[in-house]
């Protein structure tokens, strides 16, 4: 059975053995990040954490790390908790050929339990709040899933958005968001602002765990993240109307902060310890004006660790990063066979490929900047043969050894646009992209020496399944 809220994940979590709960009490810093921070070095099979020991807090609850492993992101894809990354994203690819699903529309959602309006708005009574990292600016909420809708099509839900934006609190009542011009929410604030209005939003924390993976997913502009959440919950999204905006929110979420965007107001935001890796600085940013909080009793505050990689922002952002690049491609080009944009969001993505004729690689490459999320994100593009697994990394170093030539195989696209946070840009937003060609030479190319290939024996494949049962035994 789906998730359709937090709490029951984090129940399969702990009975599962992928849970912990601190019962010490803790600091709120640096203790509760530096725990998160702790435990995304323990590997694939990373626990979540769960505070609600919290020194200075009465009655915090904090989830933390709960996307920070492959044996996690698999149950929350509802799949045996030692499946491996490979299979994840395989079966990831196989649930979003049944894309669209249509959410299902429910009442009585847990979050409409308690309410805060107007002046009696204080996030600060509703959340734990703790810094992350310690040359953060502020107080952040880094997983929520924020709600708008296109203000010129506002009927459409194809149109309407659900992702993940950093958004740091800067008073009881007052946020700040940071919209990356390439994604949707982006555009329809600049579509309102246009308009000469503000942007109604609502801020979701403490979701079931499809919703964040989908959320953090880089969709086509008109495609409807809820409708993904069904074709890989396998069932239809449960969803409920903000009462304030009346926009679609997850039905189980654990809060529901509801105000606007106000319309050509900028204030400084940041620092903040970013998934890059990397301190981004102070930026001016949109302002939030929170007009409404709906919250379950005793909310669970779901926290997310981002800092040098891999914390659980990489593992929540892989597969989905992974898949769509796959989808777009494939639509120009069937012959490609795999893509690994894994790392830093797609910062670098590898493509395995099929090869159609001389120089068809390296129009896969340029495709790849092309896309949605390849034209803000993908920095270098390395493309490999058929034979070459994209996710086996001592395969892809043998490609760029023995199949890659500097002076034929590297293209340099100057000027493109990437995200602002990218830190190797000497102009925030501008960057000369690379694309590598590590694929054999095929007609009318016939540069280098390549022989007959070595190959793994017929009997290898035997051989490895009987090796595996053996010491499967010791």
């Amino acid at each position: 059975m789906p998730y359709d809220d937090l709490r029951s994940f984090l129940k399969t979590l702990e009975e599962q053995g992928q849970l912990l709960r601190i019962t010490d009490e803790v600091l709120p810093e640096p203790d509760v990040a530096a725990a998160a921070n702790a435990a995304a070095r323990m590997g694939d099979n990373a626990p979540a954490l769960y505070f609600d020991n919290v020194k200075g807090f009465t009655d915090a609850r904090i989830a933390m790390n709960v996307h920070g492993s492959w044996a996690n992101h698999a149950l929350a894809l509802g799949l045996p908790r030692e499946t491996g990354t490979k299979d994840q994203i395989d079966e990831f690819i196989r649930r979003w050929a049944e894309f669209p699903v249509a959410p299902e529309w429910r009442e009585d959602p847990p979050w409409a339990a308690n309410t805060m309006t107007g002046a009696d708005v204080d996030i600060f009574k509703v959340l734990p709040l703790v810094r992350l990292n310690d040359g953060d600016g502020g107080f952040y909420i880094d997983k929520a899933a924020v709600v708008s809708k296109d203000p010129d099509d506002p009927e459409n839900s194809g149109k309407q958005n659900v992702g993940i934006y950093r958004i740091e609190v800067k008073g009881k009542a007052r946020l700040a968001l940071q919209p990356v011009p390439m994604h949707d929410i982006a555009q329809h604030l600049r579509k309102a602002e246009e308009r000469g209005e503000d942007l109604p939003v609502a801020i979701t924390l403490g979701n079931d765990p499809v919703i964040s993976i989908v959320a953090a997913t880089p969709m086509r502009y008109d495609e409807n993240e809820y409708e993904l959440a069904g074709a890989l919950r396998g069932a239809p999204a449960p969803i409920a109307e903000a009462p304030l905006t009346g926009l679609p929110v997850p039905w189980g979420s654990e809060v529901v902060i509801e105000g606007v965007i106000e319309g050509r107001t900028r204030e400084i935001e940041g620092p903040f310890g970013e998934f890059t890796g990397h301190y981004s600085g102070g930026r001016r940013m949109t302002v939030i004006r929170v007009d409404r909080i709906s919250y379950r009793t005793d909310p669970i505050f779901e926290h997310l660790y981002l800092g040098m990689p891999w914390t659980e922002i990489d593992y929540l952002m892989a597969a989905n990063t992974c898949v769509p690049l796959y989808q777009q491609l494939r639509a120009d080009f069937p012959e490609v066979r795999a893509v690994n944009a894994m790392y830093t969001h797609g910062l670098v993505v590898i493509v395995s490929t099929a090869t159609r004729y001389g120089g068809f690689a390296k129009a896969v490459g340029l495709r790849v900047l092309t896309t949605p999320h390849g034209l803000g994100y993908a920095a270098t593009v390395i493309v490999v043969d058929e034979d070459v697994d994209p996710f086996n990394l001592p395969q892809v170093m043998w490609a760029l050894s023995t199949r890659m030539n500097p002076e034929h195989d590297l293209v340099v696209v100057p000027n493109m646009p990437v995200m602002e946070l990218a830190p190797q840009a000497d102009t925030p937003g501008i960057v000369h992209k690379l694309i590598i060609d590590a694929t054999t030479p095929a007609r009318p190319d016939h540069r280098g020496n390549y022989g007959n290939q070595v190959r793994d024996l017929p009997e290898a494949a035997e051989w490895l399944t009987r090796l595996r049962e053996l010491a499967a035994r010791h």
